[in-house]
């Protein structure tokens, strides 16, 4: 992508370009993780829940949290958490309780369902970080550097968002 701005020089416009590309690289991502899950659980005939949600039960894993709190993480951006949650409830995939301190605040957890179906996520990352590994697509070192870098956009940009407020 070749962005012009008169107002910077070859070096600058080469990392906003940089910068861009690895943006809309991002989002690019997100969508395909959401895919492949949904061929999956396609695959393992698993249709009563989305990819979203499916998401949602791998990154709670063992623990008990509020949906604020995975708001606040900001994983489901453009999906309605509160939504996905109370599905995820009904469908028997977690637990909810209201909390004995807050009765505004309702707190989840898996169920024995839904941590079945966090396994089978689980397998399957499993499996694609093995096959990424015998093909060399990363080694150890560059998923490290790369994990690293993303790191450091991201406390860049929850940096960026407490200073606006």
């Amino acid at each position: 992508m070749t962005i012009q701005t008169p107002l910077l020089d070859g070096s600058q416009r080469a990392f906003l370009s940089g910068y861009l590309d690895n943006l809309a690289l991002l989002e690019r991502l997100h969508r395909l993780l959401l895919d492949v899950i949904k061929d999956e659980f396609e695959r393992l005939e698993i249709l009563e829940i989305n990819s979203v949600q499916a998401l949602l039960l791998f990154n709670i894993g063992d623990n008990e949290v509020t949906a604020g709190e995975l708001k606040s993480r900001g994983y489901y951006q453009g999906s309605n958490v509160s939504y996905n949650l109370k599905k995820l409830v009904e469908l028997g995939y977690m637990h909810h309780q209201r909390s004995e301190i807050d009765r505004r605040s309702v707190r989840v957890r898996l169920t024995e369902k839904g941590r079945r179906v966090r396994g089978m996520l689980s397998e399957l990352f499993a499996r694609q970080a093995e096959t990424m590994q015998k093909r060399a697509l990363v080694d150890a070192g560059g998923m490290e550097d790369i994990n690293q870098a993303l790191r450091r956009i991201e406390r860049f940009w929850t940096e960026q968002i407490r200073y606006i407020y």
